[in-house]
């Protein structure tokens, strides 16, 4: 699944490809607003951290389909 993290007074936007369902991701979102920190993991096992103060928004992605071709 893609997320896109929009982060305030920054032009560019955090983009990162996760294993996670699109409620797990939600409710990580969720807790970040009413917390401190957003705190996601990608495929590669890599770690987005984001202060909540500075989120602009996430965009949550469909659920990644299965891959056809040679990339896959």
């Amino acid at each position: 699944m893609e997320i896109r993290i929009g982060v305030q007074n920054v032009a560019r936007e955090i983009v990162i490809e996760t294993d996670m369902s699109g409620d797990e991701v939600a409710a990580k979102v969720a807790d970040a607003v009413a917390g401190a920190t957003l705190d996601l993991t990608d495929a590669k096992g890599r770690r987005v951290v984001v202060p909540a103060g500075s989120l602009g928004y996430v965009e949550i992605g469909e659920e990644s389909k299965r891959r056809v071709g040679f990339g896959a």
